[in-house]
């Protein structure tokens, strides 16, 4: 059962968006040619599927927290996942700089609903990541609230991954991924349903970054991560609301492994931002959003 022993006084940076892509028993979190297209997309420089001890020991070196956590895309995509029970595990043997996230497939139905409040109840998993293009689901059709209202009940977090996807990227079809399913005006419904259910709208949501700016100024439970693209490439109107509306809704996210810490961090060093905006984004934000330290 997961318990934290994070310092949050200790850390330079909490990292809300971490790939677990293998575990210690030699299975990957995607089939080789998804996982060669989202090299190739990010020009990933880090070692590509490392485990969660290895993810552990990387963000201890640094100072850093990070939210870890894997996609259950079986259904749609056909590839076995790792076991989120094991990530949460293994959050616990690395608790003073790991955060577990499940991960369940809204389209198992009650199975998925059972799952998700085991995972809460029996591992201490403190959120959920969702990944609607690659399970290949709309975030807002009702048949997911009874999920949605477990999760809402039990105070952990809704992490959706929103816009453009590199998983796919470059192929014929794109693997049959849908890009539409991963617009975050799908995502309003379920914030304006379940007011007290905190939902993070991960990456910059390009091609759809107005609506995602839009929804996190409006709904007080929705946050903003800013994973999965170089803080060098925001979009011009997201630094501008990072640094002004939205500078305590914007988190630090890497979507390490194929963007690491270090080079965020680097790029975001270089963005024009206050001086005390800064400090919310990489940490004091993601602190009270996760219950590590009072909101």
């Amino acid at each position: 059962m997961y318990e934290s022993a994070i310092d949050v006084e200790a850390l330079v940076a909490i990292d809300v968006h971490t790939h677990v892509e293998a575990d210690g028993h030699g299975h990957y979190s995607l089939d080789d040619e998804l996982m060669d297209a989202s090299a190739k997309y990010f020009k990933a420089d880090a070692i590509r599927t490392p485990t969660i001890d290895q993810i552990a020991e990387h963000y201890r070196e640094r100072q850093m927290a990070a939210v870890v956590f894997t996609v259950d895309a079986e259904r749609e995509m056909g590839h076995p996942p790792l076991s989120s029970e094991e990530i949460a595990e293994g959050a616990a043997r690395n608790n003073d700089v790991l955060i577990p996230f499940g991960s369940v497939d809204p389209r198992r139905g009650d199975e998925a609903v059972e799952r998700a409040r085991r995972l809460i109840g029996d591992h201490g998993v403190r959120g959920f990541k969702f990944h609607p293009s690659l399970q290949g689901f709309r975030p807002d059709d009702e048949r997911w609230y009874p999920l949605y209202e477990v999760l809402q009940d039990a105070g952990v977090v809704a992490l959706f991954h929103t816009g453009q996807t590199g998983i796919g990227a470059g192929l014929p079809g794109g693997r049959g991924i849908k890009l539409r399913y991963s617009d975050p005006m799908l995502v309003d419904d379920v914030a304006a349903d379940f007011p007290q259910l905190d939902i993070i709208l991960a990456h910059p949501s390009v091609p759809w970054v107005d609506s995602s700016i839009s929804i996190a100024t409006h709904k007080a439970n929705v946050f903003v991560d800013l994973s999965g693209w170089r803080p060098k490439y925001f979009p011009p109107q997201l630094v501008r609301q990072v640094n002004t509306l939205l500078r305590h809704k914007a988190l630090f996210g890497s979507d390490f492994p194929v963007i690491t810490p270090d080079r965020w961090m680097a790029d975001f060093d270089e963005l024009d931002l206050k001086p005390e905006v800064r400090p919310l984004i990489v940490k004091d934000n993601a602190a009270r959003l996760l219950g590590l330290v009072a909101k």
